[in-house]
């Protein structure tokens, strides 16, 4: 891996924690810095599907309050139901043509909209914000 070199200045404080840590992690200062950028920095989009890059590198600049109602967005009941019925019919091997082109088409959308969430409640918590538990999000009504 190529490496560049940054000199940043840093508040005697925080200097004094990374020297404590590298010491007693025995391990370069230089290293545990690099090791806190990268653990700091917004979450990845390059495992995405190409189509996808632009959206989610798009939410990074969203507001809480935008990334939060897309965290909690759901599918229309509907097409839930939809989704569910064509499952159920699909493990009976009972499905016609266009309704596995409709399944494939719902897998897509409902696979889209969970990697929004997750990518939604990834930067929430990157820039600091709590996460609830899984109990404590409404599920859809």
């Amino acid at each position: 891996m190529t490496t560049q070199r940054v000199t940043i200045d840093l508040p005697e404080a925080v200097f004094r924690q990374l020297v404590r840590i590298a010491e007693a992690t025995q391990q370069p200062v230089e290293k545990l810095v690099a090791q806190s950028v990268l653990s700091n920095l917004p979450p990845s989009v390059e495992n995405a599907a190409p189509e996808l890059q632009r959206e989610l590198i798009r939410m990074q600049v969203l507001s809480t309050e935008e990334l939060l109602e897309i965290a909690r967005s759901h599918n229309e009941p509907a097409q839930q139901a939809r989704h569910t019925e064509l499952l159920t019919k699909n493990e009976m091997q009972s499905l016609s043509l266009q309704e596995q082109q409709e399944l494939s088409t719902l897998r897509e959308s409902a696979d889209r909209l969970m990697l929004l969430k997750a990518y939604a409640w990834s930067i929430l918590r990157w820039r600091g914000q709590r996460i609830p538990p899984l109990e404590e999000i409404p599920l859809p009504r």
